[in-house]
């Protein structure tokens, strides 16, 4: 390492130094002289690990640190282990082609599709992806891995980093050291790590506390550590030393992000991912380019590291890197060159130039090694030499064949031989032949190998914590685990504060409505009801709250699956820690919700009562919690889980004892009861209220007018539970008689409650350590079903970047589109040129601070001309490619943005194209409707649509990309995903400017330069182009006319042509003091390596000083005078689009609905989730309530039958939510920027799209419900109109009116479960209307109040009602009095009906002759006004689409946040006061 950020040096120095002078104050420092600078480095010797000093130096050097952290391990005798690598006869076989249709709706649920599906099952295809590798790297040694994308390289990774899961099988000798696969997966998993190409973390984590924790899960045990040294200090040393290396101490304290939330720059997310993975301290390392999106110094200090790394820890590492400069290749001893899943060439890397072009391939002046080992196994790419035309290999199989055949096979192969031997393995009986040698006396052998598998074995147990098992592959033992990610948990909780606050508040805020809705319960019968309600919805809610965690738990599920395979902790210790760090918010959401409630409510006023139902109240929501937890955890797939837990919801609210009393439930449902936690904790509360409850008769019959003068001994209270002659109702005889309950049940039901949490703990725990493997790992790419383009050969590359291709089906890829075919169809080019001068750029980073991302920048574009824009990671360039596209919205930026010396057009945004760097597309469509669905949407209207459909075809020819028009974009690898981000955007025919950002990243040097040369070919025709750019070669860097080069800190460097052979840039910077440039080396490697762009260099010379003076600056300056003078002559630059948008809102809503109703067609396991939801729930809720009757519980029945099918609304709109989300993210991240179409159009189309399939799920739960209970067929039109069309439009609008404010699905689910209870809570079931006080202004404004009554009212009102026989009440008429001759005036005013009018004592009286009595008395329903009803619902649905809207622009489309426009308006009252 050259040189590192001096301020990062002092901060580790200082650290460390502290640690050591603590504890070893005697001891003097050690210095070591550099090889190439003289300078000190200090050596903590707390730790043992060394760290830099600034004396007399900008750097250290990282290879004498690690000799003497050796050296400190060697006297104090701890044992070093290494491993290595010998494979032979490697096969690796994956799911065949039979798999690369993509499944739609229609797929799935044909029947004739089954027999098909069941034989898949059984026996599914395979195919070959690598055949025939062999080879060995032994400690020490660094192996590259080449080939191009989908060639087999990280297949070829993971199968050697031991990771075969997702593989059908992996045949042939693979062995490690002495170990086989199985022993490394078993004890020594932590041991072989496999670092992913793609960057996954908590982006809530800041990068010190992501660094730290991996440190601290593998952090060895004392007796493996140097004598005096804590974990902690251990862990912190070596955290500080990785970001010191890696330059990220400058943003340890930044949180490392993700595509949603802000964090650290791709590049420096890339370096955490590399820190991370090296904190593990694992033996051998499989790097799937790890390269990607690092600037090529920062790139060689990575490998240069590892380099180090390798040689003094013996390591053995396996890299595979696209776009590998010469001094990256020459640090690796070996090259493995695999084509098409066959390995082309494995040995020495010094000799693999000279074997190919021994072959008979010509190898290109100033190619690099790598880039030509590439080139050969592309078709395009490769040139014989000439006499070699007819005689060098051209099929993968034909260049595997060659290489078997030469002595350097036959070298490796005895290499192969020779460490086999050596490690006391079997050798294969063809490897004997081919080696003509004996092996060693099997007695030796077998002493040699158990020799060092002891010493393997030894040392990785002295790196046990002392509770580890012996054979575990963890280091730390579970405990230590367990206080390791409850320390995790604890930090990403304050990562995401809004997420908890959110939550808490919901909590509370839903407390204070439902005691205000119950607000002072009287102490009489009529409250009795009430008191039910209230004490159910208080733990109902706690469950349905429960149920908005499950996305959380899919979206982390990635990177627990990670960390458990870098064996860094046990996965069922996430499920621990997620639940113990639960706890105190848990206990705290709880203990304000329950005093909120119980003393508003006016609940019995003791302590130990309230103690009580606090603890069920904390208890059921814990325990509903583990439950939901444990069915996500169990689930591959969240639209699946989510399916599962909105029936379980249902099955709580009906078998919980209130909806449904326990006698009035059907004898073979009722077993769901006993296993329903709720019923066990509802009990508890309800008996612990009613114990002390001698309720007053709030209603006794008969009374009114005429019974003034009459006793007790006449009236008898209409209330279960009341005893003749008495005007008050026992608690404990209500709950005993209504419930079946009972007070001495109390701790015992806290008993079996917490079994349940227990158990669902357990469960969570189980599943969470066996179930981490998502549902959405493809392997293949995936193609429209029926499509005419789908590659006739199985390819044999089943490649995670991301899933694969044939090479052979590739081959158009690599080709250079000319000129003449690019001219078919003549872009609209522009003549203006585009300028921006001191653009300067600047955002809030908290605490009133602000922070420069981008300083005083200038420079042009012109037409014809190709630019490239250069840094270090972290330099702002893609923030400056942001700002002049006019894709910022948060900070201020300044300085002049101009179009020919005139402001930008109306339509800057739609005559620009922007290649984002992240790929977003719509997963679930073709490339061919991807591209379509630009060009239909940006190209002017007067564009014909056959013209706009030919152009795409060109498009598709030019990006090479015609075999994979039909392909589905989710399913594409990274280079064809890069070619259809090009290609959307060249469909749109920019005008002005093509914006890319890092086009060529994730691609080999063949694909990088193919995309370049397309570039050119752009910029030849015309266009205008500024393009990002990592890593390029010195052919690839000539192809660009100009350069914008930026420093860290957003200052310019350089900004001028670079001449022929990049001569103008490097006689630049040579006569500004930079070193000589030599002949053979990368002009773009030295040019950053000069300026200090490396994760941790830095210059002697302050560039952009020198620029500023420098005579390049004055002359842009003049130039940009002179552009700007020039284009103020003529005219402005035009408005192609007058409107903001190119198409009619019409247009652009067509083709948002065209393609969103193809995407759920092609999402069949979302819409079968919808649709077993309805059918499972629709028969669950019909089966409860089968066949009700006439009698007044039946006709509750029903009611209630109607009640709970609102809360199907709960789940089905959690996936709603998902979906908006997914659609949301693609129109921020790229559409909406394009000026694709408008806001309007997206919101209309989405709730349009969802719609249907959310009324064919109503209409089969209503066929599986709505006769099961047993409505009355004649008036099922209404309930079909209003449940199967109304009800869905109803929740789908609200659902999304919630997610459009919602950052995120979590906080979504959270907002909407409130919404929603609040909704229910006041629709007159749970609280009757005549007891609501000051809310019945809310049951008026609440929509399910009409929903109910029309669906209630209509269903059963206007019917006889037949009460049972323990409905009636025994009245005795006073005597000389008939019963109806007693009762007919009190039935004439208030209802209900005698069963024996002539007796004259015990009268069985009903209270209600009609279910319209009965609806009105109890829940004030009226039969007759149910299409007022279905108008006033239509109208709240309608409110609720009009709230997406509104909610959309406040929360994602107004710049400033609502908050601090409702400070700035307070602040301009208090001024005008």
């Amino acid at each position: 390492m050259d040189s590192v950020d001096p301020q990062a040096i002092q901060e580790l120095q200082r650290t460390l130094t502290q640690q050591s002078t603590t504890r070893h104050s005697s001891e003097r420092l050690a210095t070591v002289e550099s090889k190439s600078s003289v300078y000190s480095t200090v050596v903590d010797h707390t730790t043992g690990i060394p760290t830099p000093t600034s004396q007399g130096s900008k750097g250290f050097d990282l290879e004498k640190q690690l000799q003497y952290y050796m050296q400190r391990h060697d006297e104090h005798s701890i044992q070093q282990r290494t491993l290595g690598v010998v494979f032979y006869d490697l096969n690796v076989q994956g799911l065949g082609s039979a798999a690369s249709a993509q499944p739609t709706l229609g797929s799935v649920l044909n029947p004739l599709n089954v027999p098909e599906m069941v034989r898949l099952k059984r026996h599914p295809p395979v195919r070959s992806i690598l055949s025939g590798f062999e080879g060995v790297v032994k400690p020490g040694e660094m192996l590259l891995v080449l080939g191009r994308p989908g060639a087999g390289c990280t297949t070829f990774l993971k199968t050697l980093a031991n990771q075969h899961d997702e593989f059908h099988s992996v045949s042939g000798l693979l062995r490690y050291s002495t170990f086989t696969p199985d022993d490394i997966r078993k004890q020594f998993r932590g041991d072989v790590i496999y670092c992913p190409e793609d960057d996954v973390h908590f982006p809530t984590l800041t990068v010190q506390e992501t660094l730290n924790f991996a440190a601290k899960t593998r952090t060895p045990d004392k007796g493996a550590r140097v004598k005096g040294v804590t974990r902690q200090s251990y862990a912190n040393s070596l955290t500080g030393l990785l970001e010191t290396v890696f330059g990220l101490q400058h943003v340890k304290d930044t949180k490392v992000g993700d595509a949603a939330v802000r964090g650290v720059s791709g590049g420096e997310r890339k370096r955490v991912s590399i820190a991370e993975a090296l904190a593990t301290r694992a033996k051998v390392g499989s790097w799937d380019n790890s390269t990607r999106g690092l600037d090529s110094s920062t790139a060689l200090e990575f490998v240069r590291a590892l380099r180090i790394a390798t040689d003094n820890l013996h390591m053995t590492s396996i890299v595979s890197i696209y776009q590998a400069s010469e001094l990256l290749y020459s640090l690796f001893d070996k090259v493995c060159v695999i084509y098409e899943g066959r390995m082309v060439y494995f040995g020495p890397a010094d000799t693999a130039r000279a074997y190919f072009t021994e072959m008979g391939w010509e190898a290109p002046m100033r190619q690099t090694t790598a880039d030509f080992l590439v080139s050969v196994t592309d078709p395009n790419g490769r040139s014989p030499r000439p006499g070699f035309e007819h005689r060098v290999p051209r099929s993968a199989d034909e260049f595997a064949e060659w290489f078997r055949q030469t002595p350097l096979s036959l070298a490796n192969r005895g290499e192969i031989f020779t460490y086999l031997t050596e490690m006391g393995h079997d050798i294969p009986r063809s490897l004997l032949e081919t080696n003509q040698r004996s092996a060693r006396s099997s007695r030796s052998t077998y002493v040699e190998k158990a020799r060092i598998t002891s010493a393997y074995v030894e040392s990785a147990r002295a790196e046990h914590a002392r509770h580890t098992l012996e054979r575990s592959s963890y280091t730390i033992s579970v405990p230590m685990q367990v206080r390791a990610v409850i320390q995790r948990r604890i930090q990403i909780m304050k990562g995401s504060w809004l997420t908890l606050a959110v939550q808490i508040t919901s909590y509370t805020f839903q407390g204070i409505i439902i005691s205000t809705l119950f607000l002072r319960a009287p102490i009489n019968t009529n409250a009795f009801f009430s008191r039910g309600g209230v004490l159910f919805f208080s733990l109902f809610f706690g469950a349905l709250s429960a149920f908005s965690e499950m996305p959380a738990l899919f979206s982390q599920r990635p990177i627990i699956l990670r960390h458990q395979k870098a064996a860094m902790y046990h996965p069922f210790t996430e499920a621990i820690a997620f639940t113990l760090v639960d706890i105190p918010v848990t206990f705290t959401q709880a203990m304000l919700f329950s005093i909120v409630l119980y003393f508003i409510v006016q609940f019995q006023q003791s302590a130990g009562q309230f103690f009580t139902f606090f603890l069920f109240i904390f208890g059921s929501t814990l325990t509903m919690k583990g439950f939901f937890r444990a069915i996500a955890s169990a689930f591959k797939k969240q639209a699946s889980a989510i399916s599962l837990a909105g029936i379980c919801i249902l099955a709580l609210i009906l078998y919980t004892g209130y909806a449904i009393p326990e006698p009035s439930m059907i004898p073979a449902l009722r077993w769901i009861r006993d296993i329903n936690p709720l019923r066990y904790a509802f009990e508890a509360v309800v008996a612990n209220e009613f114990h002390t409850i001698n309720g007053t008769c709030g209603t006794l019959v008969p009374r009114g007018p005429g019974y003034e003068n009459i006793t007790i001994a006449n009236q008898v209270c209409a209330t279960i539970g009341a005893l003749p002659g008495e005007d008050f109702v026992d608690g404990n005889a209500f709950i005993k008689l209504s419930y079946g309950y009972s007070f001495q049940h109390i701790w015992r039901n806290f008993g079996i409650m917490s079994c349940f949490a227990v158990g669902f703990f357990i469960l969570f725990n189980i599943f969470t350590e066996w179930n981490t493997i998502p549902a959405d790992q493809r392997t293949v790419t995936l193609f429209k079903r029926g499509s005419s383009s789908v590659p006739a050969s199985t390819p044999k590359a089943d490649d995670e970047e991301h899933q694969s291709s044939n090479v052979q089906d590739v081959v158009e890829l690599s080709r250079t589109p000319s000129t003449s075919e690019f001219s078919e169809k003549k872009p609209v080019v522009m003549s203006e040129t585009f300028t921006w001068q001191h653009v300067s750029y600047t955002v809030p980073i908290g605490g009133g601070h602000a922070k420069k991302l981008l300083d005083d920048i200038s420079g042009y574009v012109s037409p014809g001309k190709l630019t490239a824009l250069m840094g270090a990671s972290g330099a702002g360039k893609t923030t400056l490619l942001n700002v002049l596209a006019q894709r910022v919205d948060v900070g201020v930026v300044s300085g002049d943005i101009l179009v020919n010396g005139h402001p930008l057009p109306r339509d800057f945004q739609a005559q620009t194209g922007y290649c984002q760097q992240s790929d977003t597309h719509v997963d679930r469509t073709t490339v061919r409707e991807a591209l379509e669905f630009s060009a239909n949407l940006r190209q002017p209207r007067t564009v014909p649509g056959s013209e706009k459909k030919a152009y795409v075809n060109t498009c598709l020819k030019m990006c090479g990309l015609e075999r994979y028009a039909d392909a589905i974009v989710g399913s594409l690898g990274v280079e064809l995903r890069k070619r259809t981000t090009i290609g959307v955007e060249l469909a749109a025919k920019p005008r002005l400017l093509l914006f890319l950002d890092e086009p060529t990243s994730g691609l080999d040097s063949q694909s990088a330069w193919a995309i370049v040369s397309f570039l050119r070919s752009l910029a030849q025709q015309g266009q205008a182009i500024l393009c990002t750019i990592h890593q390029p070669s010195s052919q690839l860097f000539e192809v660009f006319d100009r350069l914008l080069l930026l420093q860290k800190g957003g200052q310019t460097v350089y900004f001028g042509d670079l001449g022929p052979r990049c001569s103008t840039i490097i006689k630049y910077f040579e006569k500004n003091g930079a070193r000589e440039c030599g002949n053979q080396e990368n002009p773009a490697e030295w040019m950053l390596e000069v300026v200090g762009a490396g994760a941790t260099a830095e210059s002697s010379i302050e560039w952009s000083r020198v620029w500023k003076m420098s005579a390049e600056c004055a002359r842009l300056k003049s130039d940009l005078l002179t552009i700007e003078s020039e284009g103020r002559r003529s005219s402005a630059s035009q408005s192609v689009i007058k409107d903001t948008y190119a198409t009619s809102w019409a247009h652009q809503l067509y083709f948002l609905l065209k393609r969103g109703f193809i995407c759920y067609w092609r999402n069949p396991s979302y819409l079968i989730a919808k649709f077993v939801l309805n059918i499972v729930a629709g028969l669950f809720v019909g089966f409860t309530f089968f066949k009700a009757g006439d009698s007044l519980q039946d006709t509750q029945n029903k009611i209630f039958a109607v009640f709970i099918s609102m809360f199907l609304a709960a789940p089905l709109s959690n996936q709603v939510i998902g979906v908006f989300h997914d659609n949301r993210s693609v129109f921020e991240i790229r559409e909406r920027p394009s000026r694709m179409y408008s806001v309007s159009a997206l919101i209309v189309s989405l709730v349009l799209v969802e719609m249907p399939w959310n009324i064919l799920g109503s209409f089969l739960y209503l066929f599986c419900w709505y006769w099961t209970v047993g409505f009355d067929s004649a008036r099922a039109g209404y309930t079909w109109l209003t449940y199967g069309v109304v009800f869905p439009l109803y929740y789908t609008t609200l659902a999304h009116a919630v997610a459009s404010m919602s950052p995120n699905h979590a906080i979504a689910s959270i907002v909407f479960t409130t919404a929603f209870s609040f909704v229910v809570a006041f629709d007159g079931v749970l609280q009757p209307f005549r007891s609501l006080n000051w809310w019945k202004w809310m049951y008026r404004a609440s929509p399910f109040t009409y929903l109910i009554e029309g669906l209630t009212a209509q269903a059963v009102g206007g019917k006889l009602v037949n009460c049972s026989p323990t409905e009636f009440v025994t009245i005795h008429p006073p005597d000389g009095q008939s019963c109806g001759e007693f009762m007919s005036s009190y039935i004439s005013m208030a209802g209900g009906y005698l069963t024996n009018s002539d007796a004259t004592s015990n009268c069985q009286f009903c209270e209600a002759r009609t279910t319209d009595e009965y609806l009105l008395a109890n829940f004030n329903l009226k039969y007759g006004l149910h299409w007022r009803d279905f108008g006033i619902f239509v109208a709240a649905s309608l409110f609720n689409f009009s709230l997406i809207f509104l909610l959309f622009y406040i929360f994602r489309i107004r710049k400033r946040s609502v908050l601090r426009s409702i400070k700035d308006a307070f602040a301009r009252s208090r001024n005008s006061h």
